[in-house]
């Protein structure tokens, strides 16, 4: 492709997961399952919290933002994943690309943001129960998720608008399923030394700091719990943060291992196996995480289903 700049870029191809003709089939088969599966369960995490008024507490309304946050970043990748599965023409408009990144990057980066939010939720309800109600009350609530997508979107369009003015001479295949900045940067023949130091000043800025917040939230977590003296009041303490904690656990860990680093210490295979982690695997996995160890969610998604099936019959 003998582009000067991006502006001559028609369009990019994808390479996908594999090469090999006969894994397309068994790929389209998993990710359609898991496209649904997510769809299902995170539509039914948000249903059950919007139709149990005891679900109408702070820490369900963070829940149902980050099942709507999980949708959105499936419905961003795997459609374009399924389609290239099973096609020859693997190709993506540059437009669709820089779409595709922008709606990507703000939904991980408001992710991101829920989730200190909702350490920090556990922090007051935990360490200041007595203050709770007033600290974590239906303004904080509507502030706190409403600057977390602000917040996230914005930092989304600087990234989306400093990739799209990047030249693409030398080559146009992805070597991903997805647009995400890395192999955008590496396919570049433009300098990227601002986009890279962008990455890391917005990474220390979101990630890092969220994460360390989070990590400070949870030991003051841990040393509460420590001093509660019944081993009734610890286990329970304990369950209304362990999912939290598990969630975290996956999705910053695979997000600090593709950011946090330079664009030359990129492994191709070992790359699209993270990719595939926080882009489907764990959206997928939120929901169950989030209702298998909750006994409220699961009465309240019990009466969900039942009321479906019921107005199904009838």
């Amino acid at each position: 492709m003998d582009t000067e700049n991006q502006s001559s870029v028609i369009n990019f191809v994808l390479l996908g997961l594999s090469d090999h003709s006969g894994h397309q089939t068994v790929l389209f088969i998993l990710f359609l399952v898991m496209y649904l599966v997510g769809l299902l369960s995170n539509s039914s995490i948000m249903t059950a919290i919007i139709s149990d008024p005891r679900l109408h507490t702070p820490m369900y309304f963070f829940i149902g933002n980050l099942s709507l946050v999980d949708i959105t970043i499936m419905t961003v990748i795997v459609p374009q994943l399924l389609v290239n599965s099973i096609s020859q023409r693997k190709t993506i408009y540059f437009s669709h690309c820089i779409t595709q990144l922008y709606f990507f990057v703000a939904m991980s980066s408001t992710n991101l943001l829920l989730l200190w939010t909702m350490a920090y939720d556990r922090y007051v309800a935990i360490c200041n129960p007595l203050h709770y109600l007033t600290v974590i009350d239906s303004r904080a609530c509507r502030l706190l998720v409403s600057g977390s997508w602000v917040v996230g979107l914005l930092n989304s369009l600087l990234h989306s608008m400093m990739t799209a003015r990047l030249s693409f001479c030398a080559s146009n295949l992805i070597e991903s399923f997805f647009c995400d900045i890395p192999p955008l940067l590496k396919l570049s023949c433009s300098d990227t030394s601002v986009n890279e130091l962008l990455i890391l000043t917005e990474s220390m800025s979101i990630i890092l700091v969220s994460f360390i917040s989070i990590v400070v939230s949870y030991v003051r977590i841990i040393m509460s719990i420590l001093s509660i003296n019944s081993s009734e009041g610890r286990h329970k303490a304990l369950n209304t943060c362990s999912s939290h904690l598990i969630v975290v656990s996956v999705y910053y860990g695979t997000i600090l291992f593709t950011y946090i680093r330079p664009t030359s210490s990129y492994s191709l295979q070992k790359d699209k196996v993270v990719s595939v982690m926080y882009t489907i695997v764990t959206p997928m996995l939120n929901p169950f995480i989030y209702s298998l160890r909750n006994d409220q969610m699961k009465q309240a998604l019990r009466k969900a289903i039942g009321r479906c099936l019921y107005a199904h019959k009838n």
